[in-house]
């Protein structure tokens, strides 16, 4: 997975959302000879990430992992199958699955060439032997609940070669990911980076997982103050912090949201957030704001880049925390290479882009660029100060038609210097409007200057602009 050359395509995105849309730009991509790079937060604290980041540090790999093991090509299915597998959902069998997989007895390896799978069990066997260290039973154990096996590959290759980047690497060269393709985390780092969310009603919500979809209540009592805040404390059942004696990776004194598990969570059955989010930032473990730089990878791939893509997923969760970093709005802006600059909207709208509690309207996509050009600000230095439109962070929306979609305001955004192209999607089985690849991948080329593209008119999955 090299550095990409003048004329790249980077993609802004989350985890499962985008991998549908996978395919698409590896498509669009090798027609323009071009090489394709996601840029990818690490700031998820749910699922089984929430257990490694509570027992072992690190950084939230749960959609960096889902990325590499989406892009493993067909030739290395077993690979992908194991990368992909998480074990069973409740403890005590999770915990006799994990050791069947690092004692090699698991039939998962059946298909798996012994070179590469004494390599992974390595890197598997090394975690497990950390795992035991830090162990302080009965209280104190990593809960193998529902846990991914690519994740923990990751992690175990990270404390093996003390670099993030480095375990990306092995991952990807093992699962054959292709070489122009690059994963790049937003943030290179061996620790881990939590968000905030501030609504406009004063509220602040802590950790990306109570922003998008908590399992438990999504801020901290009123009544609780920093200085309340003592190591080893957990939430009780009212909501006030409680010491437990849990020894954990956190730091003394860490906030208790950055602390609990939370490895169980809907996606699905989301309540409405109180208010409208109007801004994301970074957090250190005590809830004080901090502006993390950009990895340097990733400033580096936009400056040599041709075509920025954001892509579809949650938009405050999933982008905004790679454009709020340093370096990143400075690049967007400043780059002249960068031609062309996607929106892909949503299909649907979820709890961070939905109808608030308090009678906020659902955002259209006018609100989608406007929250994009306040986090590449945000990046900047904040605010609007810095004079930037919104054609300089959006040139293009590409969006469906259908219900339940965002609305699209064409005079206001054409007013704004973007273009927009509608595409008639498709439904999904939840009866969401889903984007068709083909119509997409015609979209994208299109406006990437492939003229010669001629648009299959016999179905109603075809562009207008």
């Amino acid at each position: 997975m090299s550095d990409s050359p003048p004329g790249g395509i980077v993609v802004f995105s989350g985890g499962s959302a985008a991998n549908s849309l996978v395919d698409v730009f590896n498509e669009v991509a090798e027609k323009k000879g071009a090489p394709l790079s996601y840029v990818i937060p690490v700031s998820d604290n749910g699922g089984s990430s929430s257990e490694i980041i509570r027992v072992i540090g690190g950084p939230g790999i749960g959609d960096v992992r889902s990325r590499l093991v989406r892009l493993i090509p067909p030739s290395h299915t077993a690979i992908r199958t194991l990368f992909n597998h998480r074990l069973q959902a409740t403890p005590a069998p999770a915990h006799l699955e994990w050791l069947s997989i690092v004692e090699g007895t698991s039939p998962l390896w059946s298909s798996i060439a012994p070179p590469q799978r004494q390599l992974i069990r390595s890197m598997l066997n090394h975690l497990h032997l950390e795992l035991l260290k830090r162990a302080r039973p009965p209280h104190s154990t990593f809960n193998f609940q529902s846990a991914s096996i690519g994740n923990m590959f990751l992690t175990g290759t990270r404390l093996f070669s003390g670099s993030f980047e480095s375990a990306i690497y092995l991952l990807g060269v093992i699962g054959g990911v292709p070489e122009a393709t690059a994963v790049i985390p937003a943030v290179n780092t061996n620790f881990s980076h939590h968000i905030s969310a501030g609504l406009s009603n004063g509220t602040i919500i802590t950790g990306q997982n109570a922003i998008s979809h908590p399992s438990a209540p999504t801020a901290l009592p009123d009544q609780i103050q920093q200085a309340d805040l003592v190591d080893g404390a957990q939430f009780g059942d009212d909501g006030w912090d409680v010491d437990t004696g849990i020894e954990d990776a956190s730091l003394p004194g860490s906030l208790p949201t950055l602390r609990q598990p939370n490895i169980a969570f809907s996606k699905s059955a989301e309540e409405p957030l109180p208010a409208r989010i109007e801004r994301i930032w970074y957090i250190n473990p005590y809830g004080q704001e901090i502006r993390p730089a950009a990895n340097p990878k990733a400033v580096e791939t936009l400056r040599a880049a041709e075509a920025v893509v954001y892509s579809i997923g949650s938009l405050y969760t999933s982008i905004a925390p790679s454009l709020i970093l340093r370096g990143v709005g400075d690049a967007l802006v400043k780059t002249l290479g960068i031609r062309y600059k996607i929106l892909i909207l949503n299909g649907s709208l979820d709890r961070e882009t939905g109808a608030s509690a308090m009678g906020d309207a659902s955002m259209g996509a006018v609100e989608f660029v406007e929250a994009i050009v306040r986090a590449g600000e945000q990046s900047r230095g904040g605010g609007n100060r810095n004079g930037s439109s919104a054609g300089q962070y959006v040139t293009h929306v590409i969006h469906l038609e259908g219900e339940e979609t965002p609305s699209v305001d064409r005079g206001r955004l054409a007013g704004m210097g973007i273009e927009c192209v509608r595409l008639y999607g498709r439904k999904g089985e939840d009866g969401k409007m889903r984007y068709d690849g083909k119509a997409l991948k015609q979209a994208l080329e299109a406006i990437l200057g492939n003229r010669s593209v001629r648009f299959d008119r016999s179905r109603r999955n075809t562009l207008e602009h």
